[in-house]
């Protein structure tokens, strides 16, 4: 099952939640560095691991042409501000999971952008299946956190000292997943 575009509107403003296009490619390698550039919440830096237009268009070819992955975006406007990825296996023992993992440019947090990737992302699994979802989140990420329990994920473990930041600290990676039973 693959999921249909969904509109959503808060504080006046209005974005879509839809699966990603290969047309989306070029705006997805454009977006993706300048999110990592905004938050130490995910694991790259600015550049870091770069994905370029045709990476994201073979990406995209391959999660729509398979059974265990999905990837969405969120748009405004008709540009891309966020998106979400779950990413499963072909190999029979890991077929039951998925790893998920979402971001959104700072400028439209706060919007329900996120949750609503997250939300679209539970629906597919459920309807797929999928008796797994999993994550990792940096500790300070609180309100993350909070969305993620809110969805029923758990935590499951703590990866200690797992990032190093540009405040010279260490931090812990929390590790959560979310049951379908």
């Amino acid at each position: 099952m693959r999921i249909h575009a969904k509109e959503f509107q808060k504080s006046n403003l209005s974005y879509i939640v839809r699966p990603a296009i290969t047309k989306d490619a070029e705006n997805l390698s454009q977006v993706r560095v300048e999110i990592d550039g905004e938050t130490e919440n995910l694991d790259r830096e600015k550049g870091e691991a770069y994905i370029d237009e045709s990476g994201f268009r073979s990406m995209i070819k391959d999660d729509t042409d398979g059974n265990h992955n999905l990837f969405l975006v969120a748009e405004v406007k008709g540009e891309i501000v966020g998106f979400s990825r779950c990413e499963g296996s072909n190999l029979k023992r890991l077929s039951h999971k998925v790893e998920f993992g979402v971001c959104v440019l700072k400028e439209y947090w706060g919007y329900g952008i996120g949750k609503n990737l997250l939300q679209e992302s539970v629906c597919w699994a459920d309807s797929n299946a999928i008796k797994k979802i999993a994550l990792t989140v940096l500790e300070t990420n609180g309100k993350a956190i909070d969305l993620y329990k809110k969805f029923g994920f758990e935590v499951e473990g703590v990866l200690k000292k797992d990032k190093f930041l540009s405040d010279g600290n260490y931090y812990n990676t929390v590790l959560m997943a979310r049951l379908n039973h």
